[in-house]
């Protein structure tokens, strides 16, 4: 076990893990951060996703000891006030329809208009198509990032 130290949501936390523990794990069963999902556990579905240094990554298979002076945003990270213009963009289009994906959508959508503030069609479904919705809700994705990318400032 080592001492971790983690810039996390703008807060420092420290954490006693093994340095191979993967981050999700110390987010969601150390720090109580549960919003980040665990699905396929292979970083292939997206549900996992965080930013690390405002890169969407997936979590699952991130070793703790990696992460070093690394700065993370977890959804409940994305926005104190859940206002964030993709978080609104989705609850206008009413994307979610079982949901589990959902947080790992909004943190690639929100990357993604980070480097590219107005995509394209073509450029939303290359962006987001990291992340699986196994309910198929690809086409409400689509217009919310597009309705997303029409609130940025």
């Amino acid at each position: 076990m080592a001492n971790f130290n983690l810039q996390i949501n703008g807060k420092t936390h420290t954490v006693d893990v093994e340095g191979d523990t993967p981050l999700l794990w110390v987010l969601r069963d150390h720090l109580g951060l549960v919003g980040t999902k665990y699905s396929c556990g292979i970083a292939q579905c997206g549900a996992c996703m965080v930013h690390i240094n405002g890169e969407a990554v997936t979590s699952c298979m991130l070793p703790v000891s990696s992460i070093g002076s690394d700065k993370v945003t977890t959804i409940e990270g994305l926005s104190e006030e859940g206002n964030h213009p993709v978080q609104e963009a989705w609850n206008e289009v009413d994307v979610a329809q079982c949901g589990y994906c959902q947080a790992g959508q909004i943190m690639v959508a929100a990357a993604l208009l980070k480097k590219n503030p107005k995509p394209s069609t073509e450029e939303i479904e290359n962006g987001m198509n990291r992340n699986i919705c196994r309910c198929g809700t690809y086409h409400r994705i689509r217009e919310a990032v597009a309705l997303a990318s029409s609130k940025l400032k």
